[in-house]
């Protein structure tokens, strides 16, 4: 088990403090708000050359020029991506130009009421899963180039619900749209599985996180009576501590940029350490059905089958 000597009340900037980002070019998806904002910023503090990919180009300037006079790095841009859409994410990597040496899959829906994408696709997966994995292997030749990290950022909601193959969408059973961000979340942690198999000759790597219970607004489909009694039925035994962006940003920037990390793929982190295995009754810990490489490889075959890539 990986551990750094960060934990829960770490932050994203001091992670990035004994990290080293020069001349490397980072891409945060979700970058012009919630943790994707702290993740830019430390990013950019280590160095890096930062692309925020937002859906939003306009708040994505307001955000990024803030940035650039808070952190003295001036090499933080925009570009459009819109997740939903697989037209907007193949536009964005087809764009892309020269290396790309992280990508961190942060962007995400959570909680929607049912709907459908214009092919149909349940939204929550759509976004989550089917988004970042073309956007993942569009910028592959990208990542190929010099080595790089994929970083997915997950949530302990895939306790919540395996991927269910024979019915992704809710074309036939009733739609619950906790379950269905947990399929999506699951989906982010079984996509690096695979991908550790099939890359690691190419010398890239990916793996997952649970950044935090922290208030954003990917909650923004949700009462906070809604949100309690969720964690209720969950059955988890203890009260859940909230986290600062700031500190919630922090668990992918130990993914992003600890040695402790280099070739390991598959992987779930949470406060910034490798997770222990799921025991039931808590929302912590890693689900074994998140990890299992059929699942990964089912996975997998049917994005790319779906996708056409």
């Amino acid at each position: 088990m990986i551990t750094t000597g960060f934990g829960f009340e770490t932050t994203a900037l001091e992670v990035a403090q004994v990290a080293d980002l020069a001349g490397r070019r980072a891409v945060v998806t979700g970058g012009a708000s919630g943790i994707g904002v702290e993740t830019v910023r430390a990013l950019a503090v280590a160095g890096a050359e930062v692309t925020i990919a937002a859906r939003d180009v306009d708040a994505g300037q307001r955000v990024a020029s803030s940035l650039i006079k808070a952190t003295g790095n001036k090499y933080i841009s925009v570009a459009k991506l819109d997740l939903s859409s697989q037209a907007s994410v193949k536009a964005f990597a087809r764009n892309w130009d020269g290396p790309l040496h992280l990508l961190i899959n942060n962007a995400g829906v959570m909680a929607t009421p049912l709907t459908r994408t214009p092919e149909g696709w349940e939204l929550q997966f759509a976004t989550n899963h089917f988004g970042h994995f073309t956007l993942t292997l569009g910028l592959f030749n990208s990542l190929r180039a010099e080595g790089a990290r994929v970083v997915n950022v997950s949530s302990s909601a895939h306790l919540m619900g395996e991927v269910v193959f024979d019915d992704l969408h809710y074309e036939r059973r009733e739609y619950d749209r906790w379950q269905a961000y947990g399929q999506s979340k699951t989906a982010n942690i079984l996509f690096g599985v695979e991908a550790g198999k099939r890359w690691a000759s190419e010398g890239i790597t990916m793996n997952a996180l649970m950044p935090g219970s922290i208030a954003t607004n990917l909650q923004r489909h949700l009462t906070q009576e809604e949100l309690q009694e969720r964690i209720r039925q969950s059955g988890a035994a203890t009260k859940r501590r909230v986290k600062t962006p700031e500190q919630g940003a922090a668990t992918t920037l130990v993914v992003a940029t600890s040695p402790l990390l280099q070739g390991r793929s598959g992987l779930y982190f949470e406060d910034c350490n490798e997770a222990q295995p799921n025991t039931g009754g808590v929302l912590s810990g890693v689900a074994p059905y998140a990890q299992d490489p059929e699942a990964a490889s089912q996975l997998w075959k049917v994005s790319t089958e779906t996708l056409s890539l």
